[in-house]
């Protein structure tokens, strides 16, 4: 009995010790999630701050730059006043003059036994007169020479820049295709009752297109960052084969982090290759996001860089300081990669952020300047605009067809989330699906029966669209436990 007794003690210590063991690791690993979330939430707190405040004094900027161009819009509009009156003034300053020269003339003729010197001196004066105005066009003429001949050398420059690079055309691509290892994979991501699409789609934001094509499939969405998401996403669920919700879920929010880390050395391998030297972290993590930005289907991050090169070759042509001009280039759209500015300008919000962090001032105004929002205060100002326009002038850099439909398809987005109870909303199968997700605390199933048919009123009321928008409303409820 004593040694039965013994063994049940230490059985007893064992089971103690192993489950104080086990304590130790779950609150270790707690500790550390706790710490990784709070490091990833004063991170975010700290760019959503910079931003705000980027925001703010874009904002600031703009009202003081609209005020500006009031005030020269009412000087402008009396110096044209007063141009009229000049121009009208001049009139009847000629006709007098045409009046006297002729009394002159016949006063000269009635005087004709003068002495020859006075007759001499009246004649050289009536000449003055009848010349004066022949004068006056001479010197136009040879002025507006001098000009062309200025505008020739500006675009001898400008072309002799632009033969220089070797810039990309843009594509209308909205859609990458995935390889998969065989026709039987596709059933597997469909799932049963196509649960798993269902779930990849609702996670992602893009839509998940499975045809007859062999051995592949089609990720398709407007917005660059959630394909790109979804690409990576796809392709982890791939190799991995089992394919299921979970996995699902695990692996967009592997692709989410993955995005979020290429952001940083995107925007330092555009500094880089540049021949620039580092720049704020901020502005390089802003630089990133770039890329996965259209402007009328033309890359922003790869617009910038060509931008920059073009400011680089015109200085040099221009014999001035081609750094400046080449960092003023590049950061110019700063200001679309901070998604608080949509209420004012990117040019004024990317100025302030720049102005904030310290640039050069002659890079600040030229990014703030390129869009003719403030006076220039330099000539890289100039550079800059002349460099944009050619860039996004160029034949093939820019198609509008797509930005159109982007355009449309992020209003009905927004147009969801502006309803209350509304967490996610994603435009799929390009803008005939609008998918909407909403929050179960707030919205029971009847409100989500109401939500479904004033978005139909709404989106009829606010969007014009061709054919029809299909509203999806999902009410999710999920509880989750942890048998030990």
């Amino acid at each position: 009995m004593a040694r039965q007794a013994e063994m049940a003690v230490a059985t007893d210590q064992n089971i103690i010790a192993a489950v104080a063991f086990s304590s130790g690791a779950i609150v270790a690993y707690a500790v550390a999630k706790w710490r990784e979330s709070t490091l990833q939430q004063l991170h975010e707190r700290r760019l959503r701050t910079e931003v705000e405040l980027a925001r703010r004094e874009g904002a600031a900027a703009a009202a003081e730059a609209q005020a500006v161009a009031d005030a020269e819009k009412a000087e402008a509009r009396l110096a044209a006043e007063a141009a009229r009156r000049d121009a009208a003034q001049a009139a009847q300053d000629r006709s007098r003059a045409a009046a006297e020269a002729e009394r002159i003339r016949q006063e000269s003729l009635r005087l004709a036994g003068l002495p020859a010197e006075e007759l001499r001196r009246a004649a050289i004066q009536a000449m003055r007169a009848d010349l004066g105005e022949e004068a006056r066009r001479l010197r136009e003429e040879v002025m507006g020479r001098a000009e062309d001949e200025v505008g020739e050398e500006a675009r001898r420059r400008l072309v002799a820049a632009m033969q220089r690079l070797t810039p990309q055309v843009a594509q209308e691509a909205s859609a990458v295709t995935v390889g998969i290892p065989g026709d039987e994979m596709k059933g597997r991501l469909i799932g049963r009752e196509g649960r798993n699409i269902r779930t990849f789609e609702q996670l992602t934001g893009a839509t998940l297109l499975i045809d007859e094509t062999p051995d592949a499939v089609l990720v398709s969405c407007f917005d660059p960052v959630r394909r790109e998401i979804a690409r990576l996403a796809l392709r982890a669920v791939i190799a991995d084969g089992r394919v299921s919700p979970g996995l699902i879920e695990a692996c967009v929010a592997s692709a989410r982090g993955e995005v979020d880390a290429s952001v940083r050395k995107l925007g330092a391998a555009a500094v880089r290759d540049l021949g620039l030297p580092p720049m704020d972290p901020a502005v390089e993590e802003l630089l990133g996001r770039l890329n996965f930005r259209l402007s009328a289907n033309q890359n922003t991050l790869a617009h910038s860089v060509e931008v920059a090169r073009l400011c680089a070759m015109l200085a040099s042509e221009l014999g001035i300081d081609p750094t400046p001009a080449k960092r003023a280039g590049l950061l110019h759209d700063l200001g679309k990669a901070i998604e608080a500015e949509a209420e004012g300008s990117h040019a004024l919000a990317g100025a302030a952020l720049l102005r904030r962090l310290g640039e050069d001032p002659r890079v600040v105004n030229a990014v703030a300047a390129h869009h003719r929002e403030v006076d220039p205060e330099s000539v890289y100002a100039p550079l800059v605009m002349v460099a944009d326009a050619a860039s996004g002038s160029r034949p093939g850099a820019r198609s509008s067809s797509l930005e159109g439909l982007i355009r449309r398809q992020r209003g009905l987005e927004e147009l969801a989330l502006g309803f209350p109870g509304v967490s996610e909303a994603f435009a799929l199968q390009a803008g005939r699906e609008l998918r909407v997700i909403v929050q179960p605390q707030r919205v029971d199933d009847a409100a989500a029966a109401e939500l479904a048919r004033a978005l139909r009123i709404k989106v009829e009321a606010a969007l014009s669209f061709p054919g029809t928008v299909r509203i999806v409303v999902i009410r999710e409820t999920r509880y989750l436990d942890e048998a030990r």
